[in-house]
């Protein structure tokens, strides 16, 4: 049997990712009830840092050792990728030696020439293209307080990045009609959106966007490499910020995510992030369930 990859959400069938998502959900009662899920001693994780991040550090570092194992942080300067050692190379010396391989990158190439070459699962935890394991906690979020999110609508605003690609892989694979709202020059991969033609809209007006959408959800304007940009993009996405005014033309019950960290009254107004209602809490912490859930999947996939 090859070996399963987490690249992008459609490595995994829809019937797959749902369960995942239960079984993320059951681990989060677990931890809460402080019930032990350490089945997995000795176990390691090794994590490849070149973008720097606060909550894929934390919650995959911590999910592993809420497992039993051990994970392994590595930056740019603790490895020989720093110095220009192949990444197929690099990929057949680590994974001869650890049993899951995480990255966090800037082409997405690397992490697929990484997994081509590598004898254990890699997960693709950001790169340029996608960002997959966020996906992963934000359908959880949804899931826990909405319920399934198969036949809704979703609203993408702002820029067509990574987490704008992965909604349009989301919308395949967990069966939702996404809108995305955002300034011309600023859309997502034409590709993409030329596949999922029938569940994929990109709108410029954006209340019409909005309108009657149950969720809305929207990210920096400026990624992890465009801040000289940061300017011309405040300028041109201004009209799409995530405030009151428009979650008011939403469903009524409607949930607002951000994948965080967040620029408070740039591409979400501070007002909404700090409502007691707001959802963007759970969103983070559920980095750490959904990740514990993908971490035993592979595993157990690898040892089937």
């Amino acid at each position: 049997m090859s070996t399963r990859h987490f690249l992008t959400l459609c490595d995994l069938t829809p019937a797959e990712l749902n369960a995942l998502i239960d079984r993320a959900s059951e681990l989060k009662t677990a931890h809460r009830e402080g019930t032990a899920t350490t089945q997995f001693p000795g176990r390691v994780l090794a994590m490849i840092f070149a973008k720097s991040s606060t909550r894929t550090r934390v919650s995959f570092e911590a999910g592993m050792a809420q497992l039993g194992g051990h994970a392994m942080f590595l930056s740019p300067g603790d490895t020989q990728l720093g110095r220009g050692e192949p990444v197929e190379d690099t990929a057949r010396v680590i994974s001869s030696m650890v049993d899951v391989v995480m990255i966090r990158t800037f082409g997405h190439d690397i992490v697929e020439r990484f997994a081509a070459h590598s004898q254990v699962p890699v997960i693709n935890a950001l790169t340029d293209d996608y960002h997959p394991c966020q996906l992963l906690a934000d359908m959880q979020t949804y899931r826990e307080h909405r319920g399934p999110i198969a036949g809704k609508v979703v609203c993408w605003l702002g820029d067509g990045n990574n987490m704008c690609n992965s909604y349009i892989n989301a919308a395949r694979q967990f069966d939702f009609e996404l809108r995305v709202a955002c300034p011309e020059g600023f859309e997502p991969r034409e590709d993409l959106v030329a596949q999922n033609r029938d569940r994929v809209t990109v709108f410029r007006d954006v209340k019409e966007a909005a309108r009657g959408a149950n969720l809305l959800v929207t990210d920096v304007w400026a990624s992890m490499g465009q801040e000289d940009e940061q300017l011309r993009r405040a300028q041109a996405m201004a009209p799409y910020q995530l405030n009151s005014e428009l979650l008011s033309a939403a469903a009524s019950d409607a949930l607002y995510m951000h994948c965080l960290p967040a620029h408070r009254d740039e591409e979400i107004s501070a007002d909404l992030m700090d409502r007691p209602d707001t959802v963007i809490w759970d969103e983070a912490e559920n980095r750490l369930h959904a990740q514990k859930a993908l971490l035993e999947w592979l595993l157990e996939q690898a040892n089937a």
